[in-house]
């Protein structure tokens, strides 16, 4: 899952969706002198990025990109199922997409000195692009799928990845749907125990 629905999943906990947003940047056990509500992100983040790779709906979905785009696909992956969590947020919360997502720009900004370096640096392009609000549309996807390859100096040519989630759209959503479900109790299980 990307940056969406890791921070979704963090239900209305303030620092720990902070710590989610930001863990892929932090390595090994350096969370361990953050905020204890930043750990909780962190560690959550790791559990929703384990159970993701090893469930089978999911695996499915990536297989179908894996012979155009290789060990890129669980990446595009990624962002193709935020997509689908924010073309149906209405069904997942009360609260409109463009308002969540100006709401947690504000909390990154309210919380600045707890960031990392790497999220410093992402915020400013995250905050101008909408990042959140942009995986709703199919135009905002391949934006953010162009930003992405930009990064791996195009050898991974995932806009080419829109061709393919147009051509078996429905087959992925459906995907989505059954996977995310599970993703959500396992998450709201997971935190429960951290919070032992």
């Amino acid at each position: 899952m990307n940056f969406l629905a890791h921070i979704y999943l963090s239900g209305d906990r303030e620092l720990l969706a902070i710590g989610n947003f930001m863990a892929d940047g932090i390595r090994g056990k350096d969370y361990l002198t953050m905020h204890p509500e930043i750990q909780k992100g962190v560690i959550l983040h790791r559990f929703i990025d384990s159970f993701t790779d090893n469930h089978p709906v999911y695996r499915k979905s990536k297989h179908r990109l894996h012979q155009n785009f290789g060990h890129y696909s669980g990446v595009i992956m990624d962002i193709v199922y935020d997509h689908f969590l924010a073309k149906n947020w209405k069904k997942y919360h009360n609260i409109p997409l463009n308002s969540f997502a100006e709401n947690f720009y504000n909390s990154l900004q309210k919380n600045y000195q707890l960031l990392t370096d790497k999220a410093k640096n992402m915020l400013p392009y995250m905050i101008a692009r909408d990042w959140l609000s942009s995986y709703a549309s199919i135009a905002g996807l391949e934006m953010i799928l162009f930003q992405m390859d930009y990064k791996t100096q195009h050898k991974a040519n995932m806009p080419m990845a829109i061709q393919e989630l147009t051509l078996n759209y429905k087959e992925f959503e459906n995907e989505f749907t059954l996977f995310f479900e599970e993703l959500i109790i396992a998450s709201h299980e997971h935190l429960i125990m951290l919070d032992v």
